[in-house]
């Protein structure tokens, strides 16, 4: 199927053909009514007869429809994808330029910047596509995320991408699943992608939003509830009258932020407001066929009637009490209500100043976002007001930028003091270059972003970030201060005026429809197989691949621990992102900040430890590499959700790289495990979890029986003192026996390069 700048109506028409019959049959093999996810997920299983739907137990195999990868990661899962040898992906799949461009100035220097530092990583893309049949999305055209709603989401389709926050499809009604690149990998080269079957949280929602409440405050709400990792190995389904009442793309924004409480993905159940989304980003075709098929584009009766007997857990939300919130500051489950935050930062001595405010991003850039976002703006300017601090726009994309700047509401926000950046990541990823504020200096922010880990936004572990609606920061930034309740203040005006702002009001979509804005996506070419795709051998940002050697057949023994991290350890702690993503494509050279950021539990320092071959005190890339150059395996000891964050294969490629063997924590983020199973790292969890406390920092860890590893079979370890002394202990693990397959064969990718070798 040719790869277009929208989902062709034959894919629709693919997906809804067999819809029908395959939600009779989950209901038959089930016994029972069936979940909006169910209903998705049943029609993409690859094997519908037999598939294992266990929740939480059997790995499944899967179909997606579609495949969406940025330039950050796309750049590894192509080269992954370039040595299985294939002449063309398999699925509609596209790359996306959103993630190096860097925010210093303004959108067009900051663009023109970009595109001239990034042009050989930006011609390896472009030409990679070329040739193996990808849609191309040139700089400049938005955030992966919002492209993707704008459009290639449908209701009822299943999609992965190499981004964690790929969920903000679900605002359109579609299963979208983030992965890292090698999941896409086994899509792109016609195998399936592979999955435990989730688990089922649903989220009734009753009321109606109102007032300074925005659909932000819904998902800031629900990482209330369920904090960072209550979402792990569940699909969140949101259902209820109050879900009615929301707006498409605040249905995205809740979805987008679901990777915050670990979630596989979210979903809502297609409705009227999907549809006039899809008419108005001019896909009238897809609501007319969602349309004709909506009774299985929502839960049946049964299940809304008693919710409970359906799902593992309900959470209940009325909206219409819902309160606005600001999360943080360094984690996105922390909440706040408006009136409560000042006093949280004196208590805990944030700084009260706000240094930065920023809207935007995939999470929350959609033209009713801004419209209410441009509505305060609008009230401030009548009333003398204008940002108290510096305010940065992020358009989600070049449709709602064109859109927005037409209908007059950039120009509203720059009235205020706002600059418009790119239509990029920028500052939500650490692509911020902020020359006016010294790192060590402790500094506020406040965003409209979904994560806001230390160093997430500008590098700087000293920049605290909060989260909040647009709306709220806009009312932040005009006031200067996080000692603030908009909802009961006053800001005092550059006359003395004392202002109360009004709550702001939106419009769902442009009423004069959007403007696409510059046409900026390449079609691969019908010549493709001619296109030729040269890497450098000399190059800093590209490197060829080298296949991971597989397992020798011989136990880990006294593996030294390289660290031990205590606490939070997300994958921006073992992978940082900011300035080291210009090195995404470059194996060896990205693996230069290997663990960076994790606290070493020994010392409570970050980024460094103690070398085991020599008694050096050095960083833990240096310490990995010189255990790689001197061939010595060594083990990473991890503490609870460890791999939490992004989806970013790189926190797991690098350790295999630097010869680590296994990863022992006390619990694990799905994606992160799922991609240490794909390069045959060996991720295992304390069956005590009591038992992280005993290791210390000379001591060697040894993981016995491999030849014996067996799906749902503990395995033996033991601890080894400097004296000799001993314990023994035991580790989990959730390989099933085709994840054993890929650890003998040293990685998944090993072994579809073997199928398409014979």
């Amino acid at each position: 199927m040719a790869v277009t700048a929208s989902t062709p109506i034959e894919l629709v028409n693919e997906v809804y053909g067999h819809l029908a019959e395959r939600v009779a049959l989950g209901r038959k093999r089930e016994g029972r009514a069936l979940t909006f996810t169910e209903k998705i997920l049943w029609n993409h299983l690859d094997d519908a007869e037999t598939g294992g739907t266990e929740r939480g137990r059997s790995y499944t195999d899967f179909r997606p429809d579609r495949v969406a990868m940025q330039d950050a990661t796309a750049q590894m899962a192509l080269l992954q994808f370039m040595t299985a040898g294939l002449p063309q992906v398999a699925v509609p799949s596209t790359v996306h330029c959103d993630h190096l461009i860097q925010a210093q100035v303004g959108a067009d220097a900051d663009l023109s910047v970009a595109e001239d530092i990034n042009s050989e990583v930006y011609e390896f893309l472009r030409t990679v596509s070329a040739k193996y049949g990808i849609g191309f999305w040139k700089p400049g055209s938005g955030i992966i995320h919002q492209v993707v709603l704008e459009n290639y989401a449908f209701p009822g389709a299943m999609m992965i991408g190499t981004d964690s926050h790929t969920p903000n499809a679900g605002g359109l009604g579609m299963v979208a699943i983030g992965v890292g690149g090698a999941d896409a990998v086994d899509v792109m080269t016609g195998f399936p992608f592979n999955v435990r079957y989730p688990k089922l949280i649903g989220v009734h929602l009753t009321g109606e939003l109102s007032g300074w409440t925005a659909p932000k405050d819904v998902i800031l709400e629900v990482a209330r509830i369920l904090t960072v990792a209550g979402g792990t190995g569940a699909i969140v389904e949101y259902f209820g009258p109050g879900a009615n009442s929301i707006s498409a793309t605040g249905k995205a924004t809740i979805c987008n932020m679901g990777a915050e409480i670990g979630a596989t993905t979210s979903v809502f159940a297609y409705d009227e407001a999907m549809a006039r989304y899809l008419k108005s980003t001019g896909r009238e075709a897809i609501a007319d066929a969602a349309n004709a098929v909506a009774h299985d584009l929502r839960a049946d009766d049964e299940v809304l009637a008693d919710p409970a007997k359906y799902f593992d857990q309900v959470i209940e939300i009325d909206l219409s009490t819902l309160q606005p919130q600001v999360n943080g500051p360094h984690t996105p489950d922390l909440a706040h209500q408006l009136g409560d935050i000042g006093a949280a930062a004196k208590e805990n001595g944030w700084p009260l100043e706000i240094s930065s405010a920023l809207i935007g991003s995939c999470t929350n850039s959609s033209y009713e976002d801004i419209t209410r976002a441009a509505s305060l703006a609008r009230q401030a300017s009548a009333k003398g007001l204008r940002a108290k601090t510096q305010l940065l726009i992020t358009p989600g994309s070049e449709q709602v930028r064109a859109t927005i700047e037409r209908d007059g509401l950039l120009a509203d926000l720059e009235a205020i003091g706002g600059t418009v950046l790119a239509n990029a990541c920028g500052p939500c990823i650490g692509q911020w270059n902020r020359p006016d504020m010294d790192p060590a200096t402790p500094n506020t922010i406040i965003n409209s972003y979904n994560r806001n880990f230390p160093k997430r936004n500008d590098g700087s572990a000293n920049t605290f970030a909060f989260v909040a609606s647009p709306d709220t920061v806009i009312a932040y930034a005009l006031a200067g201060t996080l000692d603030f309740n908009p909802l009961t203040d006053e800001i005092v005006s550059a006359d003395g005026t004392r202002v109360r702002l009004e709550a702001p009001v939106g419009e769902e979509l442009p009423a004069k429809g959007f403007d696409p804005g510059e046409d900026t996506f390449v079609a691969p070419s019908a010549l493709g197989a001619s296109v030729s795709v040269a890497v450098d051998p000399n190059s800093d940002r590209l490197q060829l691949l080298e296949p991971f050697a597989p397992w020798d057949g011989n136990d880990y023994l006294e593996l030294p621990v390289l660290v031990k991290a205590k606490g939070k350890c997300t994958t921006d702690h073992i992978s940082a992102a900011g300035p080291w993503l210009k090195y995404r494509g470059h194996l060896e050279n990205i693996s230069g900040n290997l663990f960076l950021g994790a606290i070493n539990a020994f010392t409570g320092e970050a980024g460094l430890g103690k070398d085991q071959l020599d008694g050096e005190t050095k960083t833990f890339p240096d310490i990995a590499k010189h255990y790689h150059q001197a061939g010595q395996p060594w083990i990473a000891v991890g503490d609870q959700n460890y791999g939490e964050g992004s989806s970013r294969e790189h926190a797991a490629m690098e350790p295999r790289y630097r010869n680590g063997k296994v990863i022992l924590v006390r619990s694990f983020a799905r994606i992160h495990e799922a991609n240490l199973k794909k390069q045959g790292m060996l991720g295992l969890t304390f069956a005590d979890p009591a038992t992280y406390d005993l290791i210390e920092q000379d001591d060697r860890i040894s993981v016995k029986g491999l030849a014996q590893l067996a799906s749902d079979v503990p395995v033996q370890c033991t601890l080894t003192k400097p004296d000799g002394t001993t314990i023994d202990f035991v580790a989990n693990h959730t390989l099933n026996e085709e994840q054993i397959g890929w650890f003998r064969a040293g990685s998944a990718l090993n072994l579809i390069r073997q199928k398409f070798a014979n």
